[in-house]
């Protein structure tokens, strides 16, 4: 498959999964410990990428936990977050200068510091005060965040079936070597239909709200230089319909969890009016080894893992590499 090492994606995601006796301690520590509150602190992608965890303790606990963007969150910090606070990082390169300065800000504060990175080497993993090292480029951290969440809530009773969840949780390297194959001829097809394709709409809901808004912001835009939108599936209908035509191109990400409801909505509108519909649905794709219990959590990783062979294929039709950039990382900020 292109662009696709399988042994060295093995060896990624099998790395987070093998952090789970670190992660249990980690969760038991915080559980019985001084903590009152969680952040997730990130910046773009990996701010993105902590909403669905976010979204998976709000919806179950009254344990106070926010996802918030490092940058502002310095200059417009929330009262509570202080000595009793968790501060929870990830970082695949371990050296974002936004991270880092958060991380300097949480430790000032007197927060718990954590980094999630694979660089055991990193600015990051020496200024955090528990950094939980994966294998280098390992990516996306769901497995992680996912561990540590259900840890901590099956601690407080408000989550069943935490060991249920970790035995699916080892079957999930292969079972996404199985999505990234199934999902592969999807990928080509869709790029070479819109290998010069210049807007995209995307919209999804509940627990992959946050992988909407990344593949929007991090791939289309920062990485192929196409134009978006992106809106919550609930607010697709408050404006943003106004902006289909029967051209647009309309990526709908469709999980499996409560909120599905609100994109089978747009769909359905979607098909009525568009003639470029792509609806990237988690049920559609086969995880071997995986209960039918736990899918709908596990619908972030399926995602990624189905829409990296979009990006890989878009990158080559359109002969645009994922890895040039004009601006990030190259000029002064």
């Amino acid at each position: 498959m292109l662009g696709f090492n399988e042994e060295e994606f093995l060896e990624q995601v099998r790395s987070t999964v093998a952090l789970r006796s670190q992660i249990e301690e980690l969760a038991e520590r915080v559980s019985a410990g001084r903590w009152e509150n969680i952040y997730f602190i990130g910046a773009g992608g990996t701010y993105a990428a902590a909403l669905p965890y976010e979204r998976f303790f709000q919806t179950r606990s009254a344990f106070p936990v926010r996802a918030v963007i490092g940058k502002e969150f310095i200059l417009a910090p929330d009262p509570q977050f202080g000595p009793d606070s968790v501060a929870i990082f990830s970082s695949v390169s371990g050296t974002t200068e936004d991270i880092l300065d958060c991380v300097a800000f949480a430790r000032e504060k007197g927060a718990l510091t954590v980094g999630f990175t694979g660089q055991a080497d990193s600015p990051i993993a020496s200024a955090v005060d528990e950094v939980l090292l994966s294998a280098p480029k390992a990516w996306p951290f769901d497995v992680q965040f996912l561990t540590f969440g259900a840890k901590f809530l099956s601690l407080r009773g408000e989550f069943d079936g935490y060991d249920r969840l970790v035995k699916d949780l080892e079957a999930i390297p292969e079972a996404l070597v199985a999505v990234t194959r199934q999902a592969d001829p999807v990928g080509q097809a869709f790029a070479e239909k819109h290998a010069t394709t210049d807007y995209h709409f995307l919209t999804g809901a509940g627990n992959l709200w946050g992988f909407t808004y990344l593949y929007s912001m991090c791939i289309l835009e920062e990485m192929q230089w196409l134009t978006t939108t992106r809106v919550h599936a609930a607010e697709f209908f408050h404006g943003s319909l106004e902006l289909i035509e029967k051209d647009t191109s309309i990526l709908v990400f469709a999980g499996e969890d409560e909120t599905r409801p609100l994109t089978d909505r747009v769909i359905a509108f979607a098909n009525e009016y568009s003639d470029d519909v792509t609806v990237i649905d988690t049920k559609d794709y086969e995880l071997p080894g995986v209960s039918d219990e736990f899918r709908g959590l596990l619908a972030p990783l399926v995602a990624d893992a189905v829409v990296d062979r979009f990006s890989k294929h878009l990158a080559q039709v359109r002969d645009h590499s994922l890895d040039l950039r004009r601006y990030y990382r190259v000029v002064a900020y």
